[in-house]
């Protein structure tokens, strides 16, 4: 059996290995689900396991033996990914960690399923994730929270959060996410992992069980930045199946650690870091000064207090799930909607409320408004400077049961995510270093929409700061 040391094993030296022939895809299989074995009861990772992993691999082994090509067509042979279990599969349950979809088998596969499938990719199984994608702790599942792989008293984050347990743990080398305002860089920050959230529109939304169609947006949860970038580049492009795809082709990002061709002008959003406890903020202009150092141009900038987006973000977002969730009603296919669970009443209620008659101009379409501005601020943001370093998160994963003391534990969360996410901004979750207690502490990069490339080469350099560092 593979051994893994500290930092575990990425999904593209994985590939190299197999592409050498140094190991098997029957190997690396058996590995991961030893590792789902010994680790799944204690961490609560996966939902469901592929039964068909090994025979699946072995198959996969005789395509790379039989084709010294077979790279070339299936660049993702052989390789084991974890997928959240909001994205529709056939041959696996897709429950959104929701009973109101126990054992729910969809007739048709998610268009970001499909297309790991074609490019060989076996799936590994289905991660837990809250409800309906319904939180920021993966605490609302109806199949039981999944714990920290770092500290099992505290959370992963959510809603992706058993997707970033599952890498942090060495339970698969990559995972799928989504996030609507920052359900991939959450988690990735609070398991210190990479959490890539694209551009909206960048990747397909067709398959995936919808929580607020304005804003969801599928992503890669890694080891490396640049198995984030391999997997994105793989999964971005437009799709007939969904109309709100960018139409253009998705210029490929770079696999080999390309740095910036030019020097860049970073800001850093001082609303974001005196949100922030202290010595995140001081880790994350710890490494500003460095790139500094490196011939980049750091600039404190103003940008519209990120507590504005919890409003507009609240009103919007419940308004969606409102209408995203009357389709479960238990005639078609699922469970009644007595099935729900709170957060998911809570968030039914109070965007049906917004959406009525006589508050719909009151609290919608004020919220829409907001929205705007919050894009138009960026816009103006991103004439000033290239890309935008700031916290991902205000804290450090916090311990299990903390949701349950605030109402809006969710959106205090994501505090600094939402605001990019409701601009529909490309934007990546790296690891700054650890807090006191030995907690990864995440950073974000954000960018112009679209830039997912200028975004990945600043991440690039930044990741090898970090490196050298640990």
């Amino acid at each position: 059996m593979i051994k893994f040391d500290e930092k575990g094993h990425s999904l593209l030296s994985w590939r190299q290995q197999l592409i050498k022939k140094q190991v098997s895809s029957l190997e690396v299989c058996s590995t991961y689900l030893k590792q789902i074995e010994q680790k799944n009861n204690p961490l609560n990772v996966y939902l469901v396991i592929n039964q068909q992993l090994l025979e699946e691999a072995k198959r996969a082994d005789q395509a790379i033996n039989n084709n010294p090509e077979a790279f070339k067509n299936q660049p993702l042979l052989g390789l084991p990914i974890a997928i959240k279990d909001n994205f529709c599969t056939l041959d696996f349950p897709t429950t959104a960690s929701s009973l109101v979809l126990n054992n729910y088998h969809p007739p048709y596969e998610s268009t970001v399923t499909q297309k790991l499938k074609k490019a060989g990719a076996i799936i590994l199984g289905k991660t837990n994730m809250d409800a309906w994608a319904h939180g920021s702790s993966t605490e609302t599942s109806d199949f039981g929270p999944t714990k920290n792989p770092h500290d099992t008293n505290r959370t992963p984050g959510g809603s992706s959060g058993g997707s970033a347990a599952a890498v942090a743990a060495d339970m698969a080398p990559a995972a799928i996410g989504s996030e609507t305002a920052g359900s991939i860089r959450q988690p990735a920050a609070w398991c210190g992992v990479i959490g890539l959230k694209p551009t909206y529109g960048r990747v397909s939304r067709w398959g995936v069980i919808a929580m607020a169609s304005s804003l969801d947006c599928p992503g890669p949860i890694t080891k490396t930045v640049a198995d984030a970038a391999f997997i994105y580049n793989l999964l971005a492009g437009p799709d007939d199946h969904d109309a709100t795809t960018i139409k253009s082709p998705a210029p490929k990002i770079p696999i080999k650690k390309t740095l910036p061709e030019k020097k860049l002008t970073i800001g850093l959003p001082k609303e974001y870091f005196s949100l922030a406890k202290k010595e995140i903020s001081q880790k994350i202009i710890a490494l500003s000064k460095q790139l500094k150092k490196s011939g980049h141009q750091i600039r404190e900038i103003s940008l519209l207090d990120p507590k504005i987006s919890i409003a507009v973000y609240t009103i919007l977002q419940r308004a969606e799930v409102s209408s995203n969730l009357a389709r479960y009603d238990g005639i078609r296919y699922g469970q009644n909607r007595a099935f729900f669970g709170l957060e998911s009443l809570r968030r039914i209620m109070l965007g049906t409320f917004v959406l009525s008659a006589g508050y719909f101009d009151q609290y919608y379409l004020q919220a829409q408004k907001a929205r705007t501005k919050i894009i138009n601020n960026f816009a103006d943001t991103f004439k000033k400077v290239d890309l935008i370093l700031a916290p991902t998160t205000p804290t450090t994963a916090l311990k299990v049961g903390a949701w349950k003391k605030s109402a809006m534990f969710g959106e205090m969360q994501d505090v600094l995510v939402e605001p990019s996410a409701l601009a529909g901004l490309p934007a990546i979750n790296l690891l700054a270093g650890s807090d006191r207690n030995g907690l990864p502490i995440g950073l974000q990069i954000i960018g112009p929409q679209k830039q997912e490339s200028r975004v990945v080469k600043l991440a690039y350099q930044i990741e090898a700061i970090t490196n050298e560092k640990n």
